[in-house]
């Protein structure tokens, strides 16, 4: 029996305001002006998200909009408890479920991937949207929008209950007619015909007893043409035999996917470029305009490019299809633009860290021919979000995600301070599954402990390491007669060809795999005592960020539990996948590193403490976690997908073979799970020659008037239903 509570979100779920209004007071009026216009640009990109997240979410997302720009929220509550129609409780879960809608861009939690849906009766939020303004004004409008939505808005089938590929889940990357062996087809079609899937979409149809599929690319530009950067002639029918099926099947290469909003985008990022700073920024939006328009993702990647090399700008920002967590097959970007301000007194730790970079990278547990033959200094800045238009918002970014681009060009890392600063705040009586002694230095420790492994995981995790590459000409990037394999002294024997990536090679687990590469270096080097002065931390301060560090992470691992579903032997979550996997690796060091007792509590039901034993960690835990790291950066280096799955699968294992008995506890974690808190962000408004901040309470009414203002005006709304109109036949 489906438990309805892991799909509901509490009415005591926290929100915070992402403030940025110091940094953004800071701006010059052509600074704010820059900021603005990609702020748009993002925002409208962001609801690209809805169409990507399920095929319910752009009806959800009209559903509400209508509702709540119709009234004000005290209005909306008078009308539908004054007689009774819904009680305080119950209008509170629908502002919950709105909230929570528009924070994650979708019903679908963008950190977990588990359907959200209503906590009260079908038939009492329908109450509420029969009596709102909206409905009085056109009740028939309403009535149809709502019968069209209501049964997948509140439908837990069990294909319905998380995102997934086939009849493992849903998802709006591909049809809902396409499985694994599909996902596997259309990437061996693109692969050959060198085109990059980060900003495509798969659908299937049977066409005279024979499959077709439609390769259907984001841009403006709708019809035949040009796609700069890409074969000539893509845009079209192919006929193509996979090596899977030995079937022969046509692809037909389009573009126009979400023409409209990406129309949108470009009109704004046009309007950036006269504000902008430099000819860096300027060619930038220049590539970035190409790029939305014609659907070229060798477009963006020259943007990226000039994105790189403008170091340390005030207004910050990244804009496209960026990150492929939520792909099923691990390979579809999703669409996110940011704007920042930098915060120059973190930044200026984050900069020193750089200058000692290869001071710290031969630190790492791999020989030196398994890192970059030089690295190449990235800009590293702290910055305060001023808008994060996409699903969430993470506390650090390192990118671009371009393997060419990273391993020989460069890539930046961003510290999001102002995210960190108001997420990962706890108090005591939030914290489980430690100790009592631990609980209060976590406390206070936590937030100031994060920064140090956000640089360590961005800068030198996702920076560092070599990937073995034979180029077009047959030319290898190592010396093949001199570098061996660190635990066999035997030659290496396998690499990436030219047009091979590691997203394309390593798929569905690439994300989590990296991820948790990323937090092995983080908590394998701020054992330095020269990283932790650059953060200010030395003597018993710096052991304690150490122990701090290590005991979060461990916790985080079993934490992680809740994003694992046993129904189908699936993780739901990259980030929260590697640190369980962590978690494996410091219990099988064994010697007391970690342990896990089991208690009943004082409300009679399971509970559990989780113990690290600190003086440990350097004779324990840094071996283990070493070795392990190690066996990761070979594969990734070498494009061993064989050795590398098996490694990651093995620790991913979620079982009841052997103590700590993972699934069964795996309850207890669900029982006393925390709900992530919700942004509010600014809106902002040009007025004359600047731009006004608006400000928002960090309450469920304060989100929903910033996205009921953020987009007042119904042109949206035919945007966003003639893309919803588009979608039905498919799903």
């Amino acid at each position: 029996m489906t438990d309805i509570s892991q799909y509901v979100m509490p009415n005591d779920t926290g929100l915070c305001l992402l403030d940025c209004t110091k940094a953004f007071d800071n701006l010059t009026d052509k600074e704010k002006l820059y900021a603005h216009y990609i702020s748009q640009a993002s925002w409208y990109g962001g609801l690209i998200v809805l169409v990507q997240t399920s095929p319910e979410s752009p009806g959800i997302f009209l559903l509400l909009q209508k509702v709540f720009r119709g009234q004000t929220v005290e209005e909306l509550k008078k009308a539908v408890t004054k007689d009774g129609s819904l009680t305080d409780h119950q209008f509170q879960a629908v502002m919950v479920y709105a909230s929570a809608f528009y924070a994650n861009m979708g019903n679908y939690k963008s950190f977990g991937d588990s359907k959200i849906i209503p906590n009260l009766p079908k038939e009492k939020f329908e109450a509420l949207v029969m009596k709102s303004a909206a409905c009085q004004k056109d009740a028939s409008g309403m009535k149809a929008l709502w019968d069209s939505v209501s049964e997948r808005m509140f439908g837990l089938s069990e294909r319905e209950k998380e995102l997934g590929l086939g009849e493992k889940g849903t998802t709006s990357y591909f049809s809902a007619n396409c499985d694994l062996d599909d996902a596997k087809i259309a990437q061996e079609f693109l692969t050959a015909k060198d085109l990059s899937p980060y900003n495509t979409r798969l659908f299937k149809t049977t066409e005279k007893g024979k499959t077709c599929y439609e390769v259907k690319l984001a841009s403006a530009a709708t019809g035949d043409g040009v796609i700069p950067g890409c074969q000539e002639g893509i845009l079209g029918c192919h006929e193509f035999t996979p090596t899977l099926t030995s079937k022969a099947c046509t692809f037909r290469v389009t573009r126009g996917d979400y023409s409209q909003l990406m129309s949108l985008v470009v009109d704004n990022l046009k309007k950036a470029q006269e504000y902008a700073a430099n000819d860096l920024e300027r060619n930038m939006l220049n590539d970035y305009v190409e790029s939305f328009t014609s659907g070229s993702i060798p477009s963006h990647k020259s943007g990226s490019r000039h994105w790189i090399q403008n170091t340390g700008p005030i207004v910050e920002t990244y804009i496209g299809f960026i990150e492929s967590y939520r792909d099923p097959f691990g390979m579809r970007g999703e669409f996110e633009g940011f704007v920042a301000v930098v915060n120059k007194e973190m930044s200026t730790k984050f900069t020193q860290l750089v200058a000692s970079a290869e001071e710290f990278l031969p630190l790492l547990p791999w020989p030196a021919a398994f890192e970059k033959d030089k690295f190449l200094r990235p800009d590293f800045t702290s910055l305060d979000v001023l808008t994060f238009g996409g699903s969430g918002i993470p506390a650090g970014i390192n990118i671009p995600n371009y393997d060419d681009i990273r391993q020989s060009e460069g890539f930046k890392n961003v510290s999001l301070g102002n995210v960190i600063v108001s997420a990962y705040k706890d108090t005591k009586d939030k914290v489980n599954f430690l100790a009592e002694d631990d609980k209060e230095l976590f406390v206070n420790l936590k937030t100031t402990t994060f920064e140090v492994q956000v640089g360590l995981h961005e800068l030198l995790g996702h920076g560092s390491g070599k990937m073995f590459v034979k180029d077009k000409e047959g030319n290898l990037n190592f010396d093949v007669a001199s570098v061996t394999y660190p635990e066999t002294d035997k030659k290496i024997e396998k690499w990436y060809e030219h047009n091979e990536t590691w997203d394309s090679k390593f798929t569905s687990f690439a994300s989590s795999y990296e991820e948790c590469r990323a937090e092995c270096v983080g908590i394998y080097l701020c054992l330095s005592a020269k990283v932790l002065r650059i953060f200010g931390h030395t003597d018993d301060a710096a052991d304690d960020i150490i122990y701090i560090n290590w005991l979060n992470m461990a916790r985080a691992g079993l934490l992680g539990l809740e994003f694992y579903s046993p129904e189908t032997g699936a993780w739901r979550q990259a980030h929260m996948q590697a640190r369980f996997v962590i978690l494996r690796v410091l219990l099988e060091a064994g010697k007391g590193l970690v342990k896990i007792d089991y208690f009943t509590s004082d409300d009679g039901s399971e509970d559990m403490v989780l113990k690290l034993d600190r003086s440990k960690i350097p004779s324990v835990g840094k071996p283990a976690i070493g070795d392990f790291l190690r066996k990761l950066q070979v594969y990734k280096s070498t494009g061993d997908v064989e050795a590398g799955k098996a490694l990651y699968e093995k620790y991913s294992e979620v079982h009841d073979r052997e103590e700590p008995h993972f699934l069964t506890r795996r309850a207890t974690v669900l029982a006393r799970k925390q709900p992530r808190k919700m942004f509010v962000q600014h809106n902002t408004v040009v007025n004359g020659s600047t731009v006004d901040l608006k400000n928002y309470e960090s309450t469920t009414a304060g989100l929903i008037q910033s996205f009921a203002e953020r987009f007042p005006s119904t042109d949206i709304d035919d945007i966003v239903q003639g893309l919803w109109e588009q979608e039905k036949p498919h799903f």
